[in-house]
C-alpha cells in the first residue's frame, strides 16, 4: 500500500489534473464543433436529394435511386468493416497518453451531446 502511495506521488497528481482537465476542454471544444460539422453536412445532403427529387419531378433530370441506395450501403458496410478491424497506430499513441485520453474522451462526449 505504501509503494503505491509513493507511485502516485512521484507521477504528479496535480500534472495529472492539469492533462485531465486539459484534454477535457480540448475533447470538449472538438466534440461540439465536429457535432455542428455533422449538422451542416446532413443539412447540405439533404437538400441535395430534395434538390435532385424536384429536378426529377419536372422532367429536367432523371436520378438512379437504387445506385445512389447501393452507395449509400456500399460506404456504410465499409465503415462498419474497417471499424472492426486493427486499431490504426495513432489511437494506439493516442492511448498511451491515458490522463489526457480519459478527458479528451470525455470531454469530447459531452461538447458532442451539447453541439
Amino acid at each position: 500500500m505504501v509503494e503505491f502511495a509513493l507511485q502516485l506521488d512521484s507521477l504528479g497528481l496535480q500534472q495529472m489534473g492539469l492533462e485531465f482537465g486539459g484534454g477535457g476542454l480540448i475533447g470538449g471544444i472538438i466534440g461540439y464543433a465536429a457535432k455542428k460539422v455533422a449538422k451542416i453536412i446532413a443539412i447540405i445532403v439533404g437538400l441535395e436529394l430534395a434538390l435532385f427529387k424536384f429536378l426529377e419531378t419536372r422532367g429536367i433530370l432523371q436520378v438512379n435511386w437504387s445506385a445512389i441506395t447501393g452507395a449509400a450501403q456500399d460506404t456504410a458496410t465499409s465503415a462498419g468493416s474497417a471499424a472492426a478491424g486493427q486499431p490504426p497506430s495513432w489511437l494506439l499513441s493516442l492511448l498511451s497518453a491515458l490522463p489526457v485520453s480519459a478527458g479528451f474522451t470525455g470531454g469530447f462526449l459531452i461538447g458532442f451531446k451539447k453541439g
